[in-house]
């Protein structure tokens, strides 16, 4: 250690705490910590200590797939999915197929918002750090290389679904099944949910309308952007990786990139998810840093100045990301927990770039601040999901270090 530790007080059950810097340990090895008697597990200190896990935690999306599940060698919801709330009341209750995709957790429910963030996640991460990712498994998931990273398959894995979700121009779906799924654990290739009679085993995919929805349980949705900037950050993100893979494929993600952000620009605010059952919806808030991801995301596809001054505008409404420094948030009310955008803003725009490198010091600033009378120096809320908060924060930081080093590219070839 470089000093004495650093006492820091009552923490939750316990009565007194302490701080050990370690801020001057440089020599790799083995370690473990011991007070007394007690004596903790070995650990290693070492630069290549996180070498393989960015492949690593790809395992899990590979599991949650739908459709084709290669954890399980089998097929799943192959008979997604009947429409709701259609804006064509004729067909309503028609079929549309939506199969493919990934779970959302446990359960067997999917959500565009959070597979149109995961899959421009992995894009992001991939055009960072492309050397990071390797390729031990084909399109399917399964095991053997397909000259494609395997980061790249599960992004094209997601981006499928999402064009699914989005079959033609001004038809967009929100949501495939609901929590009528929560009925007790089973495997999803021995899933026998039904949703209605006549339905067999097929799943309700639900309509964007910019309007409420929900019977007993009402959600508050008050427009289309959160949503339709997240079909378009993806779709354009999408279309300049999968250039090098899927030429063909790509191309077609321009024009779907293009109506998304203009969908979203016709009907500002946000969707929510919905539930039957019990209240449970993703009661997400905001769309302005939705809008500010897909503008930006447009201008790297098409190098229009206009996508660059929205985005400054979209940022100006959402400086900082709203749980930063609060106390508390409804269930995913400022998702995707992180603004993706701000950084590009500094990457992209030389005439604005210091203005968006301030709006993340302003929420890094928050956190800290909330953080610094505890032991671990947490300014994270716990909240349920409050996980993603730390990999949201976690991210802006390290995005913001990048930024101090890395000269403002307003033509940046990302690969």
């Amino acid at each position: 250690m470089d000093g004495e530790a650093v006492p820091t007080g009552a923490y939750g059950a316990f009565q007194k705490s302490w701080r050990l810097p370690f801020s001057a340990f440089h020599q790799e090895g083995a370690y473990y910590l011991q007070a007394g008697l007690v004596k903790s597990p070995v650990f290693r200190i070492h630069n290549k200590v996180y070498n393989g896990t960015a492949d690593f935690i790809l395992k899990y999306m590979r599991q949650q797939r739908s459709g084709y599940n290669p954890f399980l060698k089998d097929s799943c919801h192959r008979q997604d999915g009947f429409i709701v709330y259609h804006k064509d009341k004729a067909r309503d209750s028609t079929y549309i197929n939506v199969s493919g995709g990934w779970h959302d957790a446990s359960d067997y429910l999917q959500y565009l918002p959070t597979s149109a963030n995961a899959t421009y996640q992995m894009l992001f991460a991939y055009t960072q750090n492309p050397g990071s990712f390797s390729d031990h498994y084909d399109a399917w998931g399964n095991e053997g290389a397909n000259k494609i990273p395997d980061i790249v398959d599960e992004a094209k894995w997601g981006l499928d679904w999402l064009v699914k979700m989005n079959p033609g121009k001004g038809e967009y779906y929100n949501q495939l099944a609901d929590d009528r799924d929560h009925t007790g654990l089973r495997l999803p290739t021995k899933d026998s949910v039904k949703y209605g009679p006549g339905k067999g085993l097929a799943r309700p995919v639900y309509f964007i309308t910019g309007q409420p929805q929900g019977e007993k349980y009402k959600n508050q949705t008050r427009g289309v952007a959160s949503s339709a900037g997240k079909f378009a950050s993806a779709f354009a993100l999408g279309a300049i990786v999968m250039k090098q893979f899927y030429p063909a494929f790509a191309k077609t993600l321009i024009a779907k990139a293009l109506d998304a952000y203009a969908f979203g620009r016709q009907y500002p605010g946000n969707t929510q998810t919905l539930s039957v059952k019990a209240p449970y919806i993703y009661a997400e808030d905001n769309d302005a840093d939705d809008m500010e991801l897909a503008a930006l995301s447009l201008y790297q596809l098409t190098r229009q100045k206009q996508y660059l001054d929205e985005g400054i505008r979209y940022a100006r409404m959402e400086p900082v990301t709203p749980w930063m420094g609060a106390d508390t948030a409804n269930h995913y009310q400022w998702y995707p927990f992180v603004n993706l955008g701000h950084y590009w803003g500094a990457q992209l725009d030389a005439d604005h770039r210091e203005e968006y490198i301030s709006y993340m010091r302003q929420g890094i600033d928050k956190v800290v601040t909330r953080g610094s009378n505890n032991p671990f120096l947490n300014g994270v809320p716990f909240i349920w999901c409050s996980n993603n908060l730390v990999a949201g924060i976690l991210t802006q930081m390290s995005l913001y270090k990048n930024l101090q080093v890395t000269p403002v590219m307003t033509c940046r070839k990302l690969l």
